[in-house]
């Protein structure tokens, strides 16, 4: 028999999924109005932060790896959120903006990412959510021989 009492192993990992499920479950439901999932949101967001990149810039900057990408942009173009032109300089390159549907909703969905994450933290002091976030972005560097 089972005890429902009995708490779980100290599991940094798990916590970290759960963390993540919750977060993540929260702002999928804030964009479904918008068709967008949390990753088309990432991506608007890096190209109204800077318009124009590849998708090779886009990826390094959004720490996305290249088929993922490619699959996101496909169909964010498809549903009229990214327009895909070629480099004026040299037609080979694909250069990616936020199409004007986009950019007409850019200050709305930025002010509910806002939202949300000021949601998530609410529990936190100023000086923990700094620390949470720093943490959050040592745990993404590659890790030191």
């Amino acid at each position: 028999m089972h005890s429902t009492t009995k708490p779980l192993p100290d599991c940094t990992i798990f916590l970290l999924a759960k963390a993540y499920q919750k977060a993540h479950g929260r702002f999928k439901e804030i964009l479904k109005p918008y068709g967008l999932t949390n990753l088309q949101h990432l991506v608007l967001e890096g190209l109204w932060y800077e318009a124009g990149q590849t998708a090779a810039e886009l990826g390094k900057m959004l720490v996305m790896d290249k088929a993922t990408l490619s699959g996101v942009l496909d169909r964010m173009s498809e549903a009229g959120w990214v327009e895909k032109r070629p480099d004026p300089d040299d037609r080979r390159v694909v250069r990616l903006f936020p199409t004007r549907y986009a950019d007409d909703h850019k200050s709305e969905l930025i002010e509910l990412r806002k939202q949300a994450n000021e949601a998530l933290l609410a529990r936190f002091s100023v000086e923990e959510q700094v620390l949470l976030k720093r943490f959050l972005w040592d745990l993404m560097e590659p890790e030191r021989a």
